[in-house]
């Protein structure tokens, strides 16, 4: 489930625009979604396969280039189409949260 999320996470950074691979690490560090930056570069080579995002090598400050990543315009959809997903998703489980709260047999100490 934590890779579904961390690919949903990557996209929705992608959606934003333009990103170097270091920057989306960043910030998924920093959102304590990724431990070991490794595991990033497989993603992103497989949304590239299933043509879901493009680079383009860009010369960075230090003049070393750069790998700039965006998604496409199917990547866009598919990004789209799986927050709706989560959402979707997140609706079911608060309902079921919701029943448990309220039907919650009471306890003696309720009483």
């Amino acid at each position: 489930m934590r890779k579904g999320i961390l690919e949903y996470c990557v996209m929705q950074i992608l959606l934003r625009g333009e990103v170097y691979a270091s920057d989306l690490i960043e910030e998924l560090q920093q959102a304590n979604l990724l431990a070991v930056e490794g595991i990033i570069y497989p993603l992103l080579l497989k949304f590239k396969h299933e043509g879901l995002l493009t680079y383009e090598w860009v010369n960075s400050e230090s003049g070393l280039p750069k790998k700039h990543y965006q998604l496409t315009d199917e990547g866009k959809q598919t990004a789209n189409l799986l927050a709706d997903e989560l959402h979707a998703l997140l609706n079911t489980t608060k309902a079921f949260e919701a029943k448990s709260v309220n039907d919650k047999p009471e306890t003696n100490q309720e009483k």
